[in-house]
């Protein structure tokens, strides 16, 4: 099995491990047993202290200086935004509408390491963008008549994760994946007490049925997070990358059979330009890096 074979199964992995997590979160805020605040108190919880046992197992420090200074500290403010945002979207709004809207993520990233990083970026990846934001004002449907409030969640929590990729490609070297784990975890914590303290509801234990999926949300992403370290490590980023995008098709399949949704034409459509500009972006991105690290031949 070729290495580019092997990371794109692991990145499929990866992708259905953050599917199933989204679904389990959706199905155990929607039994009314736990609230959205206090499910991403724990989902926070169970991944910092599996990070912590993992960096204690390996005899890595718990804690970086980093933590507190310019990329992180921003990082982290946009860890809790994503996290806050999208465990609300999860809650409230369909989650094909969530998924979707989700996958523009690397199309923000894209922009904003044009913006801020100035990285270079063509014509045709500009053109992509357009073509990838053009699809969520599909979804959106910004009019009086078909605008759903809800989906704003999904909007800036996707903002909230793509600031937060774009925070960790400027992060130290020196501040290892286990550190960032424990750092992003405690970010969902401290988001889930922020959701907790503009609900109505009192802060209450959540039922069996409501931990037992909780915990399910903790496993599989953990399984996502892991699988999807391995895949970015494994084979050739522009071959890897693109088949991020199955967590969207695995995420229709899950809210057509679990929670009945029915998605419009204009919301697959959209879909379908967010997810063909993405790939197009990754697939270019990647072929530039190639060609700006292959040696020069001639003169």
């Amino acid at each position: 099995m070729s290495d580019n074979l092997r990371g794109s199964l692991f990145m499929v992995l990866a992708m259905l491990g953050f599917a199933i997590e989204d679904a389990f979160f959706k199905a155990a805020t929607g039994t009314g047993d736990v609230t959205a605040g206090v499910g991403t108190m724990l989902f926070g919880i169970f991944g910092t202290s599996f990070f912590v046992l993992y960096a204690l197992w390996i005899k890595e420090p718990l804690v970086s200086r980093a933590y507190v200074q310019g990329p992180l500290l921003i990082r982290s403010a946009f860890e809790i935004l994503g996290r806050l945002f999208f465990a609300l979207s999860l809650a409230f709004a369909p989650l094909s509408t969530t998924s979707a809207i989700l996958q523009a993520a690397p199309l923000v990233v894209t922009l904003g390491a044009a913006l801020v990083l100035k990285e270079k970026v063509g014509l045709r990846r500009w053109v992509a963008m357009s073509i990838g934001f053009a699809g969520v004002l599909l979804i959106l449907r910004p009019t009086p008549s078909g605008f759903d409030a809800t989906a704003v969640f999904a909007i800036l929590g996707m903002i909230g994760f793509a600031g937060r990729d774009l925070m960790t490609r400027a992060s130290p070297p020196e501040v290892s994946a286990t550190q960032l784990g424990i750092l992003g975890f405690l970010m969902v914590f401290i988001a889930g007490v922020v959701i907790t303290m503009f609900e109505s509801a009192p802060i209450s234990a959540p039922s069996v049925p409501a931990l037992t999926m909780l915990m399910g949300t903790g496993l599989a992403g953990l399984v996502g997070y892991s699988a999807l370290t391995k895949a970015m490590r494994t084979g050739e980023v522009s071959v890897v990358a693109p088949f991020r995008y199955s967590r969207l098709l695995i995420a229709l399949v899950f809210a057509y059979l679990i929670f009945g949704e029915r998605p419009d034409a204009l919301t697959l459509i959209g879909a379908t330009l967010i997810v063909g500009s993405g790939v197009y972006t990754l697939v270019r991105s990647g072929r530039k890096d190639r060609a700006g690290s292959a040696p020069r031949s001639g003169v």
